[in-house]
């Protein structure tokens, strides 16, 4: 039997739903802007990468994604002229919070294709971090980009000002056949990054599993820091990094459930790696992705999860909730939130898989602030009123039917936060998106001096489908487009 622990409140309460306020709605006016998909604080201001329209991405690049009613409209061919222009350029703003000044510093420029079309360099910004290199005067701010397939590749950005943005990379970092770059991540005086994504509808699997390092990332200079894959073909993408003690760590993707490996990064690379859990911490394919880490409390917590929202199509991989593992330094681990595994080992918080909801599909980012650790979810559920039941398992209709599609949502759509002191015991902070069911994740926690910084992913912008007289039609959404949440007890900050 499972043991639910008391929980025991420290002189820090941590920041509860009544401590946020929005700061930002609407994608920055513009419903486009969908995911605050990479944040750094940076100089005295909060920056927040956009990524744009992704629900029409999605419906031009990945046909395995089956949605029957489309949830935006897309009046737009992706790569014409329209929807490049207005659309496809994704956006890096600053925030000022002394003086509560937002500012965009950065729209992506147009480039041209080998055939002489002409469409937005970069859909997003998908990766941040303050590092200082060999020939960095001072920290600057690093991005790294999600490229257009026709294009070259993604790119590394460096801005000592936070408003003027130079390349210092190849495309495809060293020429590689890829898409996207997620992770820009600081060890032992070096910068560490892996390929994420690939062309043909693979924005999580860049089939190029590894590692890379540079010491001077404003020279451009990257060498490969690990072997390609572990040693295991399976390994279709490293995910995520994280240092923890002396260690590098490394998440990946694999459809047969994620692996983690470490590396004290030391001698000449490409270096050691020792793995520390396969088989996704015993779960197999229902922990497919590690998602997330955040070192908390001298142990390493890993948020799962199954691409597409937590139902992985093509692999036939889930519907499954997300799982919290926690890793000790001997390699030990621990399920905090999760499943029953087979040799009897059992969740230590007492929470089932996805916070006790199937729609939590993954852990998308965790936090650390003011002593408490904060995670969030991406919740599916809003989804389910644009899917058709028909040709869905009996028990799952009659259940729907029941309940009512309207109902789930309007009960349960929107993420959820949740936190805990001890990495035990957690509370929820939200569990509908602050009061936004079309903000169905969190992408990003920025702890700052002025307090916890939350950003969302709303792609139910410009214009979103809804139901009236029994037919779906497009109304414009004030409720669409990404948000930015923050979080203080003091608010003269």
């Amino acid at each position: 039997m499972t043991q639910v622990r008391i929980f025991n409140p420290e002189p820090n309460p941590g920041l509860s739903e009544a401590n946020f306020r929005k700061i930002c709605k609407n994608g920055f006016g513009d419903g486009n802007n969908a995911y605050a998909h990479s944040m750094a604080w940076f100089n005295g201001h909060l920056y927040v990468g956009t990524t744009r329209a992704n629900f029409c991405l999605i419906r031009h690049s990945m046909p395995q994604v089956k949605i029957d009613v489309w949830p935006v409209e897309c009046p737009h061919k992706v790569y014409s002229p329209e929807f490049e222009r207005t659309w496809a350029r994704a956006e890096i703003w600053r925030y000022n919070p002394v003086i509560k000044h937002w500012e965009r510093v950065f729209q992506a420029p147009m480039t041209f294709g080998k055939e002489g079309d002409e469409f937005s360099r970069d859909l997003g910004y998908r990766g941040m971090a303050v590092f200082q290199g060999k020939s960095d005067p001072e920290p600057a701010l690093y991005v790294s980009t999600w490229s257009r397939s026709r294009a070259n590749g993604p790119l590394i950005m460096r801005t000592e000002d936070g408003k003027n943005f130079e390349i210092v990379s190849q495309p495809g970092l060293v020429g590689l056949p890829i898409t996207s770059l997620r992770l820009l991540i600081p060890f032992k005086g070096r910068l560490f990054t892996a390929p994420t994504g690939a062309a043909g509808g693979n924005p999580n699997t860049s089939g190029v599993t590894q590692v890379y390092e540079s010491s001077d990332p404003a020279k451009g200079e990257w060498y490969a820091a690990s072997d390609r894959s572990f040693g295991d073909p399976d390994n279709r993408t490293i995910f995520e990094l994280r240092p923890f003690g002396d260690y590098l760590y490394a998440g990946t993707v694999n459809n047969k459930g994620f692996q983690i490996w470490r590396t004290k990064a030391e001698g000449k690379p490409p270096y050691n790696w020792t793995n520390v859990i396969s088989n996704g911490a015993g779960r197999g394919s229902l922990n497919q992705i590690a998602a997330s880490m955040m070192v908390f409390k001298d142990a390493l917590y890993v948020g799962t999860g199954i691409q597409n929202g937590g139902y992985d199509h093509l692999n036939k991989i889930g519907p499954a909730g997300a799982e919290i593992i926690r890793i000790h330094h001997d390699g030990s681990w621990d399920v905090i939130m999760g499943d029953i595994r087979n040799d009897g080992k059992c969740p230590l918080s007492g929470l089932a898989a996805g916070f006790n909801s199937l729609c939590n599909g993954y852990l998308w980012r965790m936090g650390v602030h003011d002593g408490w650790l904060y995670t969030g979810t991406m919740d599916w559920s809003d989804i389910m009123r644009y899917v058709s039941l028909e040709g869905r398992p009996e028990k799952t209709v009659r259940m729907l039917n029941r309940v009512g599609l309207e109902e789930i949502v309007k009960h349960q759509g929107g993420f959820e936060v949740w936190r805990s002191f001890d990495g035990e015991n957690w509370l929820p902070v939200t569990r509908q998106g602050f009061g936004n069911v079309y903000n169905f994740g969190v992408r990003n926690f920025i702890s700052t001096p002025h307090g916890l910084f939350i950003g969302t992913t709303n792609p139910f912008g410009p214009r979103v489908a809804v139901q009236k007289d029994g037919k779906w039609i497009y109304v414009d959404n004030p409720d669409g487009g990404l948000e930015v949440w923050q979080g203080s007890f003091d608010w003269d900050l």
